[in-house]
């Protein structure tokens, strides 16, 4: 991992807390250990880590009110680990925000794959790329700008998404219908022949595309498609 992310054991048996210690560093991870849930609340104010493991039964202040304190505060993901296998145990955990639940004893493996997992659940989803650039052609989602031949083209916004869509699945091919759902909505109860007018504009607008290697295309009785060649 190019930056380590931190993960915070909290969990009152030394010889459990240096064994997950172990099996998270061997991944590459940094790992500190708090061994009491009011330490672990204080903990992790002064350094909010990327994950907690957090035990039920703690000295000073048991995992549930670690927990509850913690979601006040921040939504990083909490994975809790008991020896208590009850269903009821599994659910409060839920209920109080916990991202998952592993009972005591588990395997290291076992343990690694759902801190991965729940890291990768967690982690921010990647921005939509709101420019798209094509020999000749630049769509920009953000600017709600076309520029064809370095030239800035008069768009209306239906016509840009129309293009948008299509361009970002280039050499799909989508019906009339799917391009009204993708682009107007749900809640747009037009004729399909509105995609007709649009695409005969957007061609229109755009000829002489077929030189830059790309077009939009008709697939006759199916739709259309952006064509990159």
């Amino acid at each position: 991992m190019s930056s380590k992310q931190m993960i915070m054991v909290v969990d009152d048996d030394p010889n459990i807390a240096q064994l997950v210690k172990l099996y998270l560093e061997k991944e590459g991870y940094d790992v500190t250990v708090e061994t009491r849930g009011d330490d672990a609340i204080s903990a992790f104010q002064k350094n909010p880590p990327s994950l907690m493991l957090l035990d039920i039964m703690l000295p000073g202040v048991d995992g549930w009110q670690v927990c509850r304190a913690i979601r006040q505060m921040s939504s990083i993901p909490i994975i809790m680990l008991s020896a208590k296998d009850e269903t009821f145990d599994k659910v409060l955990g839920l209920e109080l925000g916990a991202d998952d639940y592993i009972t005591k004893p588990f395997e290291g493996k076992e343990l690694v794959a759902r801190v991965k997992a729940v890291l990768r659940r967690s982690a921010p989803a990647e921005p939509e790329k709101d420019t798209l650039s094509f020999p000749g052609l630049t769509i920009s989602l953000e600017k709600y700008e076309v520029h064809f031949q370095g030239k800035l083209v008069e768009m209306p916004p239906k016509e840009l998404e129309v293009l948008y869509f299509l361009a970002a699945h280039q050499n799909r091919v989508f019906t009339r219908e799917q391009l009204l759902e993708q682009v107007w909505g749900f809640d747009f109860f037009g004729d399909s022949r509105t995609v007709d007018v649009h695409i005969k504009r957007l061609r229109e607008k755009l000829q002489g595309s077929e030189d830059f290697g790309w077009q939009i295309r008709t697939v006759w009785g199916v739709g259309y498609k952006f064509e990159v060649k």
